[in-house]
């Protein structure tokens, strides 16, 4: 009998030991203790693809049940996608505005639609990026500075690659080509100008040598080991500011804010840190 009783509280010792061990925390680290698989979708701007490919390689350490599964694109084409119904758990922007359309508790003049998908209490300001000047190996037409840049815009003898009007990088473009009195449509209008959907399309074509400079992202020329001849300044284009957050639509909000959390640590920041980008100053 003495036996038996022993064995029985034993047991009841183990299961309150299992409890304590899963109880609390997020479901990333449960599913990490009970081998529950949860997979993560994750939209997330084009310039971030090499950083994250490689977070989600460490996070698998932290977190072994959590499948990651990445959507990169302009963020303007995520926020649509969003906006129609596609599964995501957690929105990583090249800039605020595309975060804003998607958050009701953004100001009314950018959340025009009234649309409700970001969790608000989740949404911090992750990383800075930085604007460039990039030009093709061996930089055929001199081009060296911002201000070397809009001298031959106006004289017309060369071709620059930017991101459309509905990409971050494209929008900070269209700052500085304001901030030096240059008519973007004219240029487009007589051959200066070429477009690209997303910064990883304008990235291409400086290195493939198809246009004389290309307007794009630190991080972006950094990858691609492009040549760059200037930065852009706040006072030109502004803070390139990438903000994060939680989707109210996640079917895993506790993981999901998990890995979000994850994100600015110190180790996932040096990843970050390795091709450009910075915490926010």
């Amino acid at each position: 009998m003495k036996r038996l009783l022993a064995g029985l509280l034993a047991a009841c010792i183990a299961v309150s030991l299992t409890a304590c061990s899963t109880g609390g925390g997020t479901d990333a680290s449960a599913n990490a203790v009970s081998g529950e698989p949860t997979e993560l979708t994750v939209f997330a701007a084009a310039s971030l693809t090499e950083t994250l490919e490689q977070i989600a390689e460490d996070y698998k350490e932290i977190a072994p049940d959590v499948t990651l599964t990445f959507n990169f694109d302009s963020s303007g084409t995520l926020k649509t996608q969003i906006q129609e119904g596609a599964d995501c758990d957690v929105f990583i922007s090249a800039a605020q505005k595309q975060m804003d359309q998607l958050d009701a508790a953004a100001d009314a003049s950018a959340n025009t639609e009234g649309l409700d998908f970001v969790q608000s209490d989740s949404r911090l300001d992750l990383l800075e990026n930085k604007v460039t000047l990039a030009v093709p190996e061996g930089n055929p037409k001199g081009i060296d500075s911002f201000d070397s840049l809009a001298e031959h815009l106006q004289a017309g003898d060369i071709l620059l690659a930017m991101g459309n009007s509905d990409v971050p990088v494209g929008q900070y473009t269209q700052k500085i080509l304001t901030h030096y009195g240059l008519d973007e449509a004219a240029l487009a209008n007589t051959g200066c100008i070429t477009y690209g959907t997303n910064v990883k399309e304008v990235t291409t074509q400086v290195r493939e040598g198809s246009v004389d400079a290309g307007i794009i992202y630190a991080t972006d020329a950094f990858s691609d080991g492009l040549t760059v001849v200037d930065e852009a300044t706040a006072d030109m284009c502004g803070q390139v500011i990438y903000p994060a957050a939680v989707l109210k639509t996640s079917a895993h909000p506790e993981a999901a804010q998990a890995f979000l959390d994850y994100l600015s640590t110190d180790e996932a920041m040096a990843v970050f840190a390795s091709v450009g980008f910075s915490p926010v100053s």
